[in-house]
């Protein structure tokens, strides 16, 4: 799969502005290839999927109802839904984008009438322009609190039918599993850290890909931001990619990789969930200021099993992590890190966003990743 990432600032109400800032990043991004070779998307780059940040066209941080009501947009229709299948159509590719949605829904039934209900949404589009999917944020923000209602987690679910792959020349059928931002987080930070709601969903739906439109925050000073410059934020990335422990922890349930292997049903083979970060960068101003963490990223989980290792029965690693462990880059870990597991886990990185950077964030997954990672103790890293 080809798929980019869309990672620029956005301002608050500006859709315009915003609108001409997306189109000139994406035209003038350079994509260079494992083999050297430097692409605009424009040309040719042949992307199977597009996926901006959350509200990416209108700005996220309003601070009432009231402020950014005059953006709301019904599903398909507006500025986004335009902007999505018109970018869809020239590149041949699916895009999703975040945008704040106006719905007419019936209400509780007492009166038989309707009411207006707003959500934070993600609307994805196939190569043709035609709307696939509608996804509705499930667990909100304090910020999506002032003005959006929440949707259903299980509805961020959807086959999606891809392009013929190198492998078969068949198309392919990838079981995908959206979210928006803090759809990885506990539930309104009240849930327990360790209950993975998202994670596991991701798992029990049997998901070879996972996206995610985002407006992270970050903590670090505008000043720390800069000396970052183009380097990504760490800390946000550990953070996104300790939230899918159980990716790491249990056994993959999926027989095909979302590249169309499937050798992943073959006990001896990697199995692997693709997982794209698109976050935004920038700040914006509203009741209170909001900075944002860019590093937008494109990576996969994978597991393969360990020869002479044995799964336990309900099929978890042996020697779970805990929920102190943090990315690292580099080789096998000393065998101290943690006990022998039936899994070598790493974690395939193909392009990493700097904090600050607007561009196009790319990866071929049937290339070799830029990186590797792997898990280890916090202590150890």
């Amino acid at each position: 799969m080809r798929i980019a990432t869309l990672q620029f600032a956005p301002k608050v109400g500006d859709v315009e502005g915003n609108l001409a800032r997306a189109n000139e990043v994406l035209r003038n991004a350079e994509i260079r290839s494992p083999a050297g070779v430097v692409s605009k998307v424009d040309e040719g780059l042949g992307l199977d999927l597009l996926v901006l940040p959350e509200l990416a066209l209108t700005g996220y941080n309003f601070p009432s109802l009231r402020a950014i009501r005059p953006y709301l947009e019904v599903a398909g229709q507006g500025p986004s839904a335009t902007w999505a299948k018109e970018t869809a159509r020239r590149l041949g590719c699916k895009v999703c984008v975040g945008y704040p949605e106006l719905a007419i829904e019936d209400d509780d039934g007492s009166s038989g009438g309707e009411t207006e209900k707003c959500y934070n949404s993600l609307l994805v589009v196939d190569e043709l322009g035609n709307v696939i999917l509608n996804y509705r944020k499930a667990f909100l923000y304090y910020t999506d609190e002032t003005w959006a209602s929440e949707g259903i987690p299980e509805h961020g679910f959807q086959e999606l039918i891809f392009r013929k792959n190198k492998k078969t020349n068949n198309p392919v059928s990838i079981a995908t599993s959206f979210g928006i931002c803090m759809d990885i987080n506990p539930y309104k930070f009240e849930a327990p850290f360790s209950a993975w709601e998202f994670a596991n969903r991701v798992l029990d739906s049997k998901s070879q890909l996972v996206v995610l439109s985002m407006a992270w925050l970050t903590l670090l000073s505008r000043d720390e931001l800069d000396l970052l410059a183009h380097k990504p934020e760490l800390d946000t990335f550990n953070y996104w990619v300790q939230r899918f422990l159980p990716l790491v922890r249990t056994k993959m349930k999926h027989d095909v990789n979302g590249d169309g292997d499937e050798g992943a049903s073959d006990s001896e083979s990697a199995k692997q969930i693709i997982i794209v970060f698109a976050n935004r960068a920038g700040e914006e101003e509203g009741s209170t200021l909001a900075r944002y963490a860019g590093t937008s990223a494109i990576i996969a989980v994978t597991q393969r099993p360990r020869r002479g290792v044995h799964e336990r029965g309900e099929g978890r690693i042996q020697g779970d992590l805990s929920t102190n462990d943090k990315v690292a880059q580099g080789e096998d870990p000393p065998s101290s890190v943690h006990p022998p597991n039936p899994f070598d886990v790493r974690i395939l990185c193909w392009d990493m966003m700097g904090a600050t950077t607007e561009g196009v964030c790319y990866a071929d997954t049937t290339a070799d990743p830029t990186m590797v990672f792997q898990l280890v103790k916090a202590s150890e890293s």
